[in-house]
């Protein structure tokens, strides 16, 4: 390539290559250092290339190979070096790096100004790097100038404690995990749940402090990072609860789970026999009772054209998808434990959530039983009400609701219920018509200023009483098995408490409360179960997106 276009293409880069270095360099000098390497290196390769296809692969290349042998020399850190002897690169730090020794010892003491408190470490870079006077920084501050001298002594003190030991890193610096999952109970505010851990840096602070709690030093240690992005992390993190606050220690506020094989294989074979007791019995009730004709049940979903003239019959198992799961989850209430109330647990965050959250960290290689049931897409129930009515809804891999669904789930429920309201009063607009049709909500045929009609694709409840009679049959079923289903909750409830931390046990046992109710592991199975034996069918592609969503009474 000629010498302009690379310099374009390189300026064009310039800001991610500092922003990749940034993410993976314990300060914004060594990313200044990186970040121009990465350039020049990439500079220097493409001057002599012209057979580029992908540039940006060829940009992150270069950026990964110098990566790789930026670790390899900051492997090898200074130990031992006393903060005496190094006493005049704090006051002038850059007047003598034109040797490696001293080089390498001013990373080394940068490193260690690092791990200062946030205070200490205001008053250490103002006092010997920017030259400011103590009165100054006390002024600027706010704290008496006593104050300022004695920091500046501690700190040394400090930074020579530092510079004479070595700092171990835990396994987590070469080693880190994912979370594999996460999920909430309650409401979410107006961020999403993967916005906060959406940095792997986020989501290792909290895991190594899930059982012991730690300083802010002590974690970055852990995780081989310095304490300044920690602490910002940390900050934010107990706003929003994730972290709680132990004097100087914090420690997580939310479990995470790290299930082995065996437990999983303990939880699903307890699902899967209640399941087949219970999701078997109910579809044999529901569909020889005759209840599935009750003129109260309302459904007008129809792979075909609705007629202009007749009311569409609706699909008998696209009704049962919807009402198989919503009564698992809302019959037998009185039959629930419900010793631990929701508000004795849950969070309320500053963006609005009211929640318990909860992730899983699952190792790479884990053995499961073929038959093991994965919960793929799932969420929910959801539900949201108007005072009157609540629209009850599940997603999962056999529905379609679109990118981004689950965070709008709230404003949308709202507005489908208050359009269904509407539509007993009068006709709605076209673009209110066209915006439900989007959601798979109704369907409509005819010309809109004409003979026009609309059908409704969801399941609806029409009445309490229909609404009493369909989770009477599954109290009922759920009274006949309580037996069976208590013998096979208790071992596995006993192994999943042994697995929480202590300080959390009180939520898990909040959320073991729901077992065999409005418990997503066992709605998945009821409809598994079913599938499996043939009972269900799987729905068509035109009904993913109306697929177990249903309108009923308060």
């Amino acid at each position: 390539m000629n010498r302009q276009d690379v310099e374009k293409t390189i300026t064009e880069y310039l800001k991610p290559i500092f922003g990749f270095a940034l993410k993976r360099c314990k300060s914004i000098h060594d990313a200044e250092d990186l970040s121009q390497e990465i350039a020049i290196r990439a500079f220097r390769a493409l001057l002599i290339k012209d057979d580029v296809a992908d540039m940006g692969k060829f940009i992150w290349t270069v950026a990964h190979n110098t990566l790789s042998n930026y670790y390899r020399d900051a492997a090898k850190s200074m130990i031992g070096v006393s903060i005496d002897e190094v006493a005049e690169l704090i006051a002038d730090p850059y007047s003598e790096l034109d040797t490696a020794d001293n080089t390498e010892t001013i990373h080394r003491l940068q490193t260690e100004i690092a791990y200062l408190s946030k205070l200490q470490r205001r008053i250490v870079i103002a006092f010997y790097f920017e030259n400011r006077k103590q009165a100054d920084i006390a002024k600027e501050l706010d704290i008496p100038l006593g104050t300022v001298k004695w920091h500046l002594f501690e700190a040394k003190k400090e930074l020579k404690r530092g510079m004479d030991t070595m700092r171990k890193a835990s396994e987590l610096k070469f080693n880190p995990i994912k979370f594999h999952s996460y999920g909430i109970n309650g409401s979410v505010g107006k961020k999403s749940p993967d916005e906060f851990f959406r940095s792997t840096l986020d989501q290792n602070i909290c895991y190594c402090v899930r059982n012991t709690a730690k300083t802010i030093n002590e974690i970055a240690d852990d995780l081989g990072v310095s304490p300044v992005y920690v602490e910002t992390e940390v900050e934010f993190l107990e706003e929003y609860g994730f972290l709680q606050a132990q004097k100087d220690k914090y420690i997580i506020n939310f479990i995470i789970s790290e299930p082995t094989a065996e437990l999983l294989t303990m939880q699903n074979d307890m699902y899967k026999r209640a399941a087949e007791l219970f999701a078997n019995d109910l579809y044999d009730e529901l569909t020889s009772s005759g209840i599935l004709d009750d003129p109260d049940i309302l459904c007008g979903q129809t792979d075909a054209p609705i007629s202009l003239t007749e009311s569409p019959k609706a699909d008998r198992n696209f009704i049962l998808w919807t009402l198989i799961p919503y009564i698992a989850a809302w019959s037998g209430e009185k039959l629930m434990d419900e010793s631990i109330s929701f508000e004795e647990v849950a969070t309320i965050r500053p963006d609005g959530a009211h929640n318990i959250y909860h992730a899983s960290v699952v190792p790479d290689e884990m053995v499961l039983p073929e038959d093991y049931v994965y919960m793929r897409n799932w969420c929910g129930p959801m539900w949201n009400g108007n005072g009157e009515r609540i629209l009850w809804q599940i997603d999962s891999e056999w529905s379609e609701r679109g990118d981004g669904y689950r965070l709008k789930y709230s404003e949308e429920a709202k507005r489908i219920l208050s359009l269904y309201e509407r539509e007993f009063e009068d006709r709605l607009s076209k673009d209110e018509y066209a915006w439900l049709a989007e959601r798979g909500c109704v369907k409509t045929n005819g010309d809109y200023d004409g003979h026009f009609k609309s059908a409704w694709q969801i399941v609806v409840l029409a009445s309490k009483d229909i609404q009493n009679k369909l989770l009477a049959i599954g109290e009922r079923i759920k009274a006949k098995y309580q037996t069976d289903f208590d013998a096979l909750k208790a071992p596995y409830a006993e192994a999943v408490l042994e697995s929480v931390p202590a300080h959390l046990r009180k939520v898990k046992e909040y959320e073991l409360q729901f077992v065999f109710h409005a418990d997503g592991w066992f709605l998945v199975h009821c409809i598994t179960t079913l599938l499996k034996n043939g009972k269900l069918k799987e729905p068509t592609e035109g009904q993913r997106k109306s697929l177990t969503t249903l309108i009923a009474n308060v």
